[in-house]
């Protein structure tokens, strides 16, 4: 894929714009972080060359000044809510965020935990965290919060939270997920510093939408995409263009909070400096495109990448109806069908010849390679086969692994495991190459080629198993499926 973002440049300058925002607010700023810090592979999907973490690189520039305060809500530790992504708990992800945070030099030694109301589990995390030398906070809920400004803004609101102690200029507020309480905890020590006399400042550090590139771009688009579940709608922000008579996009739930913010600010200072949602905002990451074109294409395959997590969902009942719904009247605002991504095409393609389910992946320097299922093989197991030989550079002709090989695992995989499904899968596929490697040279060739497939996009006209999908994410391997049942 061809490079549509400076990342480099992406790296200085933001960092040098949450410095001039640190100075402006008394040397401390509590900035709210939003999206992923150390993978944000959307980020990296619609901006290719921006690498997943970057953010956190950038953060590393600033890392003397600054100082991370992690936040979990109380109600997600009840529930045992868990990171869709990475399939652990948000309590979980807490520590794990903690560790790698610190591995990188950072000072990270404060939880937050809001939502608080005296919940049983959010108590014996507390004292869990505690045992550990962690110095953990709690933020009590607010009757009517966000909207009853007179009580949020009050001794009896913000003024009976902790008071969260920390000693950098830069203290930034971070979560497993959305929903955590992070503006919450941002707004909470705003009040506490100004009653202990700290004029602090807040700002907030999210990617997406990107203010500065216009409403219905791609890459705009793309977000609206993938915050699809969560109705997240980009609009003109305008309470900026009142102020400044300046376009830029933000998003509905920041402009629906503007008001509050607003009145809160001025509760606690008697005046926001702030005009605009867009104002609180430091992302730099629009002036950092260098190939628009470039990031319009990878948005687009973005965009109907999304499409069809969401019908493969909506068929295994994880996604909504709505969901889908939204997502196919952004692919009409982007002007484009699922035919823009060549693998959707190439893969249908090989389906209706053979007549039998097919899959197709487009490697990095464009070339697309087909296969189809058969009686040894699944689509997923025969594309990577496929792929692997063709980057090695061997004969479509030659057979990595034999029949005479595959017959007795799928023998142990149907009579002696009972599966249903005697097809290899690519795991196994992985592990009997590996096997084979020792002896033969093709396969360890074919081996040697897997962190070629990084990057790559691949579709496949049947819904395929999880541990398919698991193998192609970890190869870096963008996946999509039609919403159809292997019959």
């Amino acid at each position: 894929m061809k490079n549509g973002f400076d990342n480099d440049k992406y790296l200085r300058i933001q960092s040098e714009h949450i410095k001039e925002r640190i100075s402006k607010f008394g040397n401390k700023l509590y900035l709210e972080f939003g999206g992923k810090l150390f993978d944000d592979y959307h980020a990296s999907r619609v901006l290719p060359g921006f690498e997943p973490d970057s953010k956190l690189k950038m953060l590393t520039q600033l890392k003397d000044e600054a100082e991370i305060v992690i936040v979990i809500s109380a109600t997600d530790i009840e529930k045992n809510k868990i990171r869709a992504d990475i399939g652990i708990t948000y309590d979980e992800d807490v520590l794990r965020l903690r560790d790698a945070f610190m591995q990188r030099g950072f000072l990270a030694n404060s939880v937050v935990i809001t939502h608080f109301n005296g919940q049983p589990r959010a108590k014996e995390y507390r004292e869990r965290l505690e045992r550990m030398g962690i110095s953990v906070y709690y933020l009590y809920l607010i009757e009517g919060y966000p909207a009853n400004v007179d009580l949020i803004a009050s001794e009896e609101g913000f003024g009976k939270n902790d008071y969260i102690e920390t000693t950098r200029p830069l203290v930034v507020i971070t979560a497993p997920g959305p929903g955590s309480g992070k503006m919450a905890t941002c707004l909470s020590q705003l009040y506490q510093e100004n009653r202990r006399g700290t004029k602090a400042g807040y700002a907030k550090f999210e990617t997406f939408p990107i203010w500065s590139i216009p409403l219905k771009h791609p890459v705009n688009i793309a977000y609206e995409a993938a915050t699809a579940d969560l109705n997240d709608i980009n609009m003109i922000d305008p309470f900026h263009l009142e102020a400044y008579g300046k376009t830029a996009v933000n998003y509905n739930r920041d402009i629906e909070i503007f008001p509050v913010l607003n009145a809160l600010f001025e509760g606690i200072y008697g005046e926001n400096p702030y005009k605009s949602p867009t104002d609180m905002g430091v992302n730099m990451a629009g002036f950092c495109i260098a190939d628009d074109e470039a990031c319009c294409h990878a948005s687009k395959d973005e965009i109907i990448r999304r499409y069809y997590t969401a019908l493969s969902g909506f068929a295994e009942g994880k996604s909504s109806e709505s969901e889908v719904n939204k997502i196919a009247l952004l692919l009409k605002q982007a002007k484009i069908t699922t035919d823009f991504r060549r693998t959707t095409v190439a893969a249908k393609q090989r389906r209706d010849k053979e007549g039998v389910p097919a899959a197709a992946m487009e490697l990095n320097d464009g070339t697309i390679i087909t296969a189809k299922t058969s009686e040894l093989l699944g689509p997923c197991a025969a594309l990577l086969l496929n792929s692997l030989k063709h980057l090695a550079g061997i004969g479509h002709e030659v057979k990595l692994i034999s029949q005479k090989m595959i017959e007795p695992i799928q023998h142990t995989k149907v009579s002696m495991l009972h599966g249903k499904n005697p097809r290899l899968h690519t795991d196994e596929v992985l592990v009997t190459l590996s096997i084979l490697s020792l002896l033969d040279d093709n396969c360890r060739r074919a081996l040697d080629c897997l962190p070629l497939l990084d990057g790559c996009q691949a579709h496949t006209t049947v819904m395929v198993s999880e541990v398919d999908r698991k193998i192609f994410k970890k190869l870096g391997v963008g996946l999509t499926s039609e919403p159809v049942r292997k019959g």
